[in-house]
């Protein structure tokens, strides 16, 4: 027998598990679907915790427990020790006598079911009463079951057998992801919680890494939820996989196992709970970055994807799971920043940066009640006679107290929160208004070209938005251009075309921005209802001589033209890329060298002085 009666607290601990070690729900988790032999085994390892103020009621029990195959016991006769072992040694199960000196059961209990943590431990309350109203009392306030003392054996193996079967199906739900089989975050922060404290108590630092999968919501809208479902979980089958590869790697790096949990849609943790120095956290990430590489297998399909990690380290980033889960957050966000596909440790900086960001996030939701929007037209330039032909509308933001706030600021984080489906209704509506009126005025009747977004373009009501705008504001729908992107055309491809031919039945002429930069086939390109295609500025900038990107320009130029489309070139900033466009068969042109995007009443007078009439 383990339990020391001549001890000074009276307590005694049998097989005690070492912090971290595997919990119950832990050792089931490969048990749902095996036989019952396995399982009861498996319940066996459980730790079952006993408080009776009889020593020699401890005794007896363990001693049949020992023959029933239990090996993990914690035992006490002090009942005023019972909640601080609790607290210490989280058993998978409470055998607790009523009638204590001190602190009784009914007390132990009530404490019990106060705290978070312990609120549904199951606990068999061992009683000699035999009133209903003893019983009830226990049962009110959180008593899982009863044994008669003086105790059978057999019905306490019974009793015990099935409340911890309970136990484990409900940590099963309660603790673990459906989808993925991994832990969730409940599970993830009673085990960050428990990495903390150990931290503290034995001066060492661990790690958490915030892994977020890249672009898992393309791939999602792309190919369907059923792929995305299915990527996710071979996602975690594959860190899952190299977990123990990095344990291997670092050598006396991590004391103690990884965990990898899933805590919600593509976002996954991996604590890594004792470690003697904090370049296991950098391998770790490189790791984990490192197998996702390889493409994934789904139901037949090949998907590419990567992660953002973010780090955090404790102590030093945070003594609290929502400090250190905030931290990582914020770090992983700087990673996706700089380009995805990386990992980032946590700095103050980072947080002062996601304040300000957060700041303007809040701002920004404001700035279209507020008014704080503005259109700004960039002149359209026929290249050989050079008249304004056209004009692009485009998006600026006014703070009252920032000033001009710069559109790669806000435009990323517009279309990060969907802010950006309002504001492009809004420049739709206020450029196809401004162009009405200056029909309206007798100036030339050039088109408007306004720019839509991807989030903007697969709303559901994306057509509604252009029949409204265009019944407001009575613009001939010949007089507008939409210009949307490669990767937003090519993007469900098929479903796309029949929404393009939808929008040029209008009336409406459609124009590819940034070509060049995406995708799309030639082959495809053809099928397109398109009007017009504007070469991206990236082209252009490296025009220097007649062997850098000439080949490409004049090929695209050549291309478009045998395809039926107008060719407008971007960002035109010297005379050179001037003649050089002109050269090469370009219709139209973009760029400072003949003016930075104005507002309407400036463009009005660049209208007036270099329009020409046009169909």
């Amino acid at each position: 027998m383990s339990t020391d009666q001549s001890s000074i607290d009276d307590v005694s601990i049998t097989a005690q598990r070492p912090a971290l070690a595997m919990t119950l729900e832990d050792r089931l988790s490969e048990n749902f679907s095996v036989d019952y032999d396995d399982l009861y085994q498996a319940l066996r390892e459980a730790t079952v915790m006993m408080v009776d103020d009889e020593p020699t009621t401890i005794d007896v029990l363990q001693a049949f427990l020992e023959t029933e195959g239990y090996q993990r016991f914690i035992t006490t006769s002090e009942s005023v020790r019972a909640m601080d072992l609790v607290a210490s040694e989280n058993p998978d199960v409470l055998l607790l006598d009523l009638h204590m000196p001190k602190v009784t059961g009914f007390e132990i209990l009530t404490q019990l079911r106060r705290d978070q943590r312990f609120r549904h431990m199951p606990v068999i309350v061992l009683t000699s009463a035999t009133d209903s109203e003893t019983k009830l009392k226990a049962l009110q306030l959180g008593a899982s079951d009863f044994l008669a003392k003086p105790v059978d054996p057999s019905e306490l193996a019974l009793r015990l057998r099935n409340t911890l079967a309970a136990k484990a199906y409900q940590d099963r739900l309660t603790y673990y992801d459906t989808l993925t089989g991994l832990p969730n975050r409940r599970l993830f922060l009673d085990r960050l919680l428990w990495s903390l404290r150990c931290a503290k108590r034995d001066g060492t630092c661990g790690a958490v890494l915030h892994v977020d999968l890249d672009l898992f919501k393309k791939i999602n809208d792309t190919l369907g939820h059923e792929i995305g479902d299915g990527l996710l979980i071979a996602v975690g089958d594959r860190l899952l996989k190299y977990l123990p590869a990095v344990g291997a790697s670092i050598t006396a790096g991590v004391e103690s196992q990884a965990i990898l949990s899933r805590v919600g849609g593509d976002e996954f943790n991996v604590l890594l709970p004792e470690m003697r120095r904090i370049e296991s956290a950098v391998e770790m990430a490189r790791t984990l970055l490192d197998a996702m590489r390889e493409p994934f297998r789904v139901n037949g399909s090949e998907v590419f994807i990567s992660g953002s990690i973010g780090v955090a380290i404790f102590p030093n980033d945070g003594d609290s799971c929502d400090t250190l889960l905030k931290h990582a957050g914020v770090a992983m966000n700087q990673a996706k920043l700089s380009g995805r596909n990386t990992y980032e440790f946590y700095s103050a900086n980072m947080n002062a940066r996601a304040l300000e960001r957060l700041s303007l996030e809040n701002q920004l939701r404001r700035a279209l009640e507020r008014d704080e929007l503005l259109a700004v037209y960039q002149p359209k330039v026929n290249i050989k006679t050079g008249q304004v032909t056209g004009s692009e509308a485009l998006l600026r933001w006014h703070h009252p107290e920032r000033g001009s706030i710069p559109p790669g600021q806000f435009i990323p984080l517009a279309e990060e929160t969907g802010l950006i489906v309002p504001f492009g209704q809004w420049v739709l509506s206020t450029a196809c208004k401004q162009n009405k009126m200056w029909h309206s005025a007798g100036l030339a009747k050039i088109r408007v070209a306004v720019n839509v977004s991807a989030r903007q373009f697969r709303d559901g009501k994306f057509v509604q938005t252009l029949v409204n705008a265009l019944e407001v504001s009575k613009l001939d729908p010949q007089y507008l251009t939409l210009e949307l992107t490669e990767n937003t055309i090519m993007e469900n491809a098929q479903e796309n075309l029949n929404l393009l031919q939808e929008i040029k039945e209008m009336g409406i002429k459609l124009s590819v921005d940034d070509f060049g930069t995406g995708y799309s086939s030639l082959s495809y390109l053809k099928q397109l209802p398109l009007d017009e295609l504007k070469i991206d500025r990236s082209f252009i900038s490296g025009i220097r001589s007649e062997t850098d990107d000439a080949p490409i320009v004049t090929a695209i130029i050549a291309m478009a033209h045998s395809l039926g489309l107008r060719v407008v070139v971007e960002g035109i900033e010297t005379e050179h890329q001037l003649k050089f466009s002109r050269d090469s068969g370009c219709d139209e042109y973009q760029g400072f060298l003949f003016s930075q995007p104005v507002p309407s009443a400036e463009f009005e007078t660049l209208l007036i002085n270099r329009a020409v009439a046009r169909k």
